[in-house]
């Protein structure tokens, strides 16, 4: 059977927007649009029966959407709407003039019938009595109380309300929303079934999955939804959940200040326990992903539901008994953590490092022997525990004469008391007559404490408060509307006697006020509050129970990075002392080494490699070594950059002092010869040697013996030029001069051949140009050089990484070569012309002495060569001084020590005819 309705809609929107929104609905599908008339539009129900709510409410959406005011028809066709039976659930109620609908979590536990469709189903019964929710319930009255008697908030209007238990069950949440917008009689005449919702807003639900299901039945409706304990961060979402509204914070700062607070402790290595729930499942999925952000890795995640079979709930338990992290993260709300630590009390698992959600850490779910055994340590936020005057008198005086009849309160009664108001019939569904002792009335709730009245106010029952204040001030705000300046088409304010819930929320989302406590209370564009959290921690006290002591907070106003505030010293942790438990994986890596990532596991478990030479690291668990700059080195810690040791051949050191006191004994002999030689003078030997060419030769080899000092000490621009010129000019000075004197020697034997002049070309002028012209010439190239690309001081960095070698660049190479090979080309034509004039028989031959000393100087300079080369740092400046000193060593001694040993020991052969004689007598 098909029923049609006619529905005159005037709301300036497409026909396809509607046809869209209408088919997303389960009131039928479209027909057809009148094509004379384009706002009559024909719809048809499916099976009457079923429960359908009134047909103009879902246009609430369209004009949400296009924020337009429609205005519906009055005229009724006689239609009867019909629902299903009521949620036969006890209640709280009042009447007034706006009705205000709550849903809580009155009972833990719904007990299931199965339904076999060929009859009405039972009526829905629940057990396991929640006291934290009855509280939660009793807040939302008193808040309503107080709004009554407020002459400035609503003066002149009265507030009443519609409060049902949910059991814990998205199933039952849904119908009680149901119940609350559209009343709960089994039928109603038209127009009743089009009228404004019997509620204007709802506050609920508790768990986020019943507040999900509830806000997607009542959402198209247009009716706010003000949830005090809902932190899904899904329903922040306003394109799925456009009318919802809390007061909580959403899970999407609380994943966040998680992860920074396991972060501000040091730990990288924990696992993850979750609620299979979208609680659980959207607050542990946030946390992860800031996790990862901070380097926190995750050792194990596993999740699970209260009503999971006894083996899995074992699994997970094992899976934290065996991990190797003591420390968890627990994103589960408190039924499920009441199972999971039954479990782990069955399997004696103690020493656990808990970080828990807000929805448990202050909830008092266990006995307070077993919550210090097993929770002492605990550390988690919580929302603000703020007290509200006067609420605890009106809890404290909540009575059953208060409401008469009522079965949800005697039940609160009695099992807050454990007595019976009849023994006949226990009204206490987990009672059992004849067990109990008779209720009197005239007990005290303040003898009792548990979660509905705690010594310390959690901050839930501040949520439910400020939620009720937060519709009032909207209502407030609506109804002193002045028309002209309103906030709809034409600057219109909502009807009074005819306010749509569409309208209330508009205001319920630019509400902004200060409570009575201080705190300022408005909606972002989410409908969620300012984020504010307090950190407690559970500590054993001497009772054997456990204390919530505040650690720190978060709040989510303060200036960045000023936030998060901890006072680390108040902590007492799940170990015993005052030590933060470590959760690593590996051991941070120290400064002077780098991580390195094991292959197949998580990025926290590394191994720690040290830095390479010259890179370093300053800071524990770096990923990378940073490289020194060119002229520093890493320290042997390779924690730091010192600058790299500068090397040269220096007069301090040994070697230095020793090729100095080599040098001086040098300089010492030559000037010893010279004087001995300067002395005898006059004496055969000294003038059969020209004594010219011989003290100019001294002179040669003392300067020799002077230059080699430049190669000693720091380099700098005039040492390196006078290293490679001087040294140049000097030694070509003595082998010319070495060259002089074998000429001479060669051409005297050649003079006394009959008719020959060869003597006029080598006396002393020619003897002196000669050795003149040869040095001359050398000088010549060294002027060019340094004028050209003279040597200068280098920082060789090339040869070790970690010595800075202070050296001379040569320049120009060619230069360096052909000084370099002039001096070789006279050294062995001096070399040539004293070897094949050796064997002259005259004891005035010098040319054996001659050709011994140069054989002497070139070997030198031949084993230099490679000794130069091989030579790292200032040993190549070593060995050229050693180079210097010993060829300039052998000329002196093989060219002058056998005049020497003759003038000074054998002065009777220092004769003339000695120096004739053709036998050597040497």
């Amino acid at each position: 059977m098909t029923t049609a309705f006619e529905l005159l809609k005037r709301a300036s929107v497409s026909s396809k927007l509607l046809q869209r929104l209408l088919e997303n609905q389960l009131f039928g599908k479209a027909e057809k649009w009148i094509d004379a008339d384009p706002t009559l539009f024909v719809i048809s129900i499916n099976d009457p029966d079923n429960d359908v709510v009134t047909v103009k409410s879902i246009i609430y959406e369209v004009s949400i959407l296009n924020s337009t005011i429609p205005s519906y028809p009055r005229e009724a066709r006689g239609i009867t709407c019909k629902r299903q039976a009521k949620v036969n659930l006890p209640d709280l109620s009042k009447d007034g003039d706006i009705i205000l609908g709550g849903i809580f979590t009155m009972h833990l536990d719904l007990i299931h019938d199965f339904n076999y469709f060929t009859f009405s189903p039972k009526s829905t019964k629940c057990k396991s009595f929640g006291f934290a929710s009855f509280r939660l319930a009793q807040t939302m009255i008193f808040a309503i109380e107080e709004i009554n008697q407020n002459e400035n908030l609503l003066p002149g209007i009265t507030l009443g309300y519609q409060i049902h238990d949910d059991c814990a069950s998205s199933t039952i949440a849904s119908k009680a929303a149901l119940a609350l917008i559209n009343g709960e009689q089994e039928s109603i005449e038209y127009p009743e079934c089009t009228g404004s919702s019997n509620v204007a807003a709802i506050i609920g639900c508790g768990p986020s999955t019943n507040s999900i299901v509830t806000a997607r039945t009542i959402g198209s409706f247009g009716i706010p939804m003000v949830s005090y304990y809902s932190t899904c961060s899904c329903l922040s979402n306003k394109k799925e959940y456009p009318t919802f509204f809390r007061t909580i914070p959403s899970d999407q700062y609380q994943s966040k200040i998680l992860a920074e607070l396991v972060r501000t402790f040091g730990w990288t290595w924990i696992g993850t326990i979750r609620s299979n729930t979208d609680y659980g499942n959207f607050g542990m999925q946030g946390f992860v992903e800031h996790a990862e952000k901070f380097g926190i890795c995750i050792a194990y995640s596993e999740s699970f539901y209260r009503t999971d079979p006894a083996q899995k709930i074992s699994k997970v338990v094992q899976v934290i008994k065996q991990a190797s992290t003591k420390v968890v993260v627990a994103f589960v709300d408190a039924g499920d953590m009441r199972i999971l630590l039954k479990e782990m009390m069955r399997q004696n698992v103690t020493g656990i490092q808990w970080i828990g959600s807000e929805a448990w850490v202050t909830r008092n779910f266990l006995p307070a022997e077993e919550r210090a055994i097993y929770l002492t340590g605990t550390i988690g936020p919580a929302t603000p525990r703020i007290e509200i005057d006067d609420l605890r008198d009106y809890l404290q005086n909540v009575h059953p004469s208060i409401f008469p009849d009522n079965i949800m309160v005697t039940e609160f009664w009695e099992t807050l008391f454990t007595c019976s108001f009849t023994r006949d019939n226990g009204t206490s569904p987990e009672s059992s007559p004849g067990q109990i002792r008779q209720c009197t009335g005239k007990e005290h709730v303040e003898e009792v404490e548990n979660d509905y009245f705690p010594v310390i106010m959690d901050g839930s029952s501040y949520h439910v408060y400020s939620a009720v204040y937060s519709i009032a001030h909207a209502l407030h705000n609506l109804f002193t509307c002045v028309e002209g300046d309103g906030p709809f088409m034409n600057n219109t304010c909502a009807q009074i006697a005819n306010i749509d819930s569409w309208q209330l929320m508009h205001y319920l989302r630019t509400v902004n006020f200060t409570a009575k406590t201080g705190e300022t209370i408005y909606f972002d564009k989410n409908g969620d509050p300012v984020p504010r959290y307090e950190f407690v921690n559970l500590q054993a006290n001497f009772k054997g129970s456990v204390d919530i002591v505040s650690v720190g907070y978060y709040d989510g106003s303060a200036t960045p990075g000023r936030e998060l505030m901890m006072n680390f010293g108040d902590i007492v942790w799940s170990t015993t002392g005052n030590k933060i438990p470590q959760a690593i994986c590996s051991e941070p890596c120290l400064p002077g080494t780098r991580k390195v990532s094991r292959k197949g596991q998580p990025v926290c478990c590394f191994d720690c490699a040290e830095c390479a030479d010259g890179e370093i690291s300053n800071v524990t668990d770096s990923i990378d070594c940073i490289k020194c700059p060119s002229k520093y080195w890493s320290n042997r810690a390779k924690t730091k950059c010192v600058l790299k040791k500068v090397e040269f051949l220096s007069f301090r050191e040994l070697l230095g002092f020793v090729l100095v006191t080599l040098v001086l004994m040098g300089v010492g002999f030559t000037l010893t010869i010279a004087a001995i030689f300067y002395r005898y003078r006059e004496t055969p030997v000294v003038k059969a040697n020209n004594s010219e060419l011989s003290f100019l030769l001294l002179f040669a080899l003392l300067l020799c013996f002077i230059v080699s000092l430049a190669f000693i000490g720091e380099p700098s621009g005039w040492s390196c030029m006078l290293r490679r010129t001087a040294f140049g000019v000097v030694f070509v000075l003595c082998i010319s001069c070495i060259l002089g004197k074998t000429i001479l020697v060669v051409v005297a034997f050649t003079a006394t051949l009959p008719n020959s002049s060869v003597m006029k070309w080598v006396g002393p002028t020619q003897q002196r140009l000669g050795v003149f012209g040869l040095t001359f010439l050398q000088g010549l190239v060294c002027v060019v050089w340094v004028s050209v690309s003279p040597p200068y001081p280098l920082e060789n960095m090339s040869h070790y990484r970690d010595i800075i070698i202070l050296e001379c660049n040569v320049g120009s190479l060619t230069a360096f070569y052909l000084v370099s090979a002039y001096i070789a080309l006279l050294s062995i034509v001096c070399l040539l012309l004293a070897f094949l004039s050796r064997n002259l028989p005259d004891n005035f031959n010098d040319t054996k002495y001659i050709t011994f000393s140069m054989l002497i100087f070139c070997a030198v300079w031949i084993t230099f060569i490679p000794a130069y080369v091989s030579s790292p740092g200032k040993y190549t400046a070593a060995v050229e001084v050693f180079a210097i000193w010993a060829s300039s060593f052998g000329l002196l001694l093989c060219i002058f020590a056998p005049k020497c040993y003759i003038i000074l020991l054998k002065p009777e052969k220092n004769t003339k005819k000695n120096m004739m004689d053709k036998v050597t007598s040497l």
